[in-house]
């Protein structure tokens, strides 16, 4: 049964409860959570209550840290699953997983994984002293989390690991948990390096590859792909191999920076660069491309014109680059007039269903345009123009 106090405060008024709590030299708080509520009202007789369906309470209780809702809610018969515990180690609660468990409650894998997870040494040792299973997931969870002393607790104990637990350490920036991996035989491959270039973990990226960890090219792709420039300084510099994609996916994100260390350090590009940089709207990545000699073709003018890129679109067009139908149908589909406006006054070509296209999507600013300025129609645009009211404006 709850307390006298706490029985007490839950009959308060609100302001009453706020009062109590704002005592400052009052030592015992209450806190009402949905599992206080439940409880009272089970014990009130609420009929729509059912204990033995409800599963919820005591996964709450165990939630907030409320050990009296836990004990009462399976004194009265509450249902309960692995929920329970996994909370509590969540949390970090030792008095409720230790009652959920010495009472009978179900747990699993993830009982462990979860304390490792959110650093809750004691509720790992407890859970592992009293048999619960685990696998890798603990420790690549500790590693990930860079939660040390659960990584090292786990790694004495007998429990696995694999290459994911360096790759999550060092894509997390846990030096100490990648060294402390490394040094105790586990293994790595490719990945820990790709993803610490990725995340700009420059330390963990050292590290691995100081320590004999293969890269590939995806090394300096993800670096280029996240703007990691010292990451990538660091892997060119020490050998890894890069191509292309390099330079594409850095003027997809707008990393002008590694863009302009790659060219200048000789990594091969080619139109896809200049599509990349279009596609994302990126005009100075497209600029300095495209000014140094990165080839660009009709399909980065529809690139631009798709996405609403109006500046990269003129760019392209004051340079030359040529134009296709697929520009005004891209610009139409999505509803880009300004873009389908320029196309059309600067030569590009209408695209049979470039009507079509706009209708359906429901631009029909883009219909009226097209259609006063002579682009064709057939009979399914006339008639999803008169379904959606539209046909005399367009005609």
């Amino acid at each position: 049964m709850f307390s006298l106090a706490k029985l007490s405060y839950f009959e308060c008024y609100e302001f009453q409860q706020y009062w109590y709590n704002t005592i400052p030299n009052n030592v015992i708080k209450f806190e009402i959570r949905q599992c206080c509520e439940t409880l009272m009202a089970y014990l009130k007789g609420d009929k729509k209550i059912n204990c033995r369906l409800d599963i919820k309470t005591c996964s709450i209780a165990a939630d907030f840290g409320h050990l009296d809702c836990l004990q009462l809610a399976h004194k009265l018969g509450f249902a309960w699953n692995k929920d329970v515990c996994m909370a509590a180690a969540k949390n970090g609660d030792l008095d409720s997983l230790k009652f959920a468990h010495e009472n009978g409650c179900s747990w699993d894998r993830s009982i462990c994984y979860t304390a490792a997870k959110h650093g809750n040494l004691e509720c790992l040792k407890y859970a592992h002293e009293n048999k619960c299973p685990w696998d890798k997931y603990t420790s690549n969870w500790a590693a990930n989390c860079g939660n040390f002393d659960c990584l090292v607790y786990a790694f004495v104990n007998g429990c696995p690991w694999d290459e994911k637990t360096c790759m999550l350490a060092a894509h997390n920036g846990h030096i100490d948990c990648l060294k402390f991996a490394h040094e105790n035989g586990c293994p790595w491959g490719e990945d820990t390096c790709k993803w610490a270039a990725s995340s700009g973990e420059l330390e963990c990226l050292m590290y691995a590859h100081s320590n004999g960890c293969p890269w590939t090219v995806d090394t300096c792709t993800k670096a280029a792909t996240k703007g990691r420039l010292e990451c990538l300084k660091y892997a060119h510099i020490n050998g890894c191999e890069w191509d292309k994609n390099t330079c594409s996916m850095a003027a997809s994100n707008g990393h002008l920076d590694c863009l302009m260390y790659a060219h200048e350090n000789g990594c091969p590009w080619d139109e896809c660069t200049t599509f990349c940089a279009a596609e994302s709207g990126h005009l100075d990545c497209l600029i300095y491309s495209f000014t140094n000699g990165c080839l660009c073709d009709d399909k980065t003018s529809s690139a631009a014109g798709r996405n609403g890129h109006l500046d990269c679109l003129k760019y392209l067009h004051e340079n030359k680059c040529p134009f296709d139908s697929f520009l005004t149908y891209g610009a139409a589909k999505n509803g880009h007039i300004d873009c389908l406006q320029y196309a059309h006054e600067n030569g590009g070509k209408w695209h049979s269903d470039t009507c079509y296209a706009a209708a359906l999507n429901g631009h029909f600013e883009c219909v009226r345009y097209a259609r006063k300025n002579g682009c064709p129609w057939d009979d399914k645009t006339r008639e999803w123009a008169a379904i959606n009211g539209q046909f005399e404006d367009c005609f």
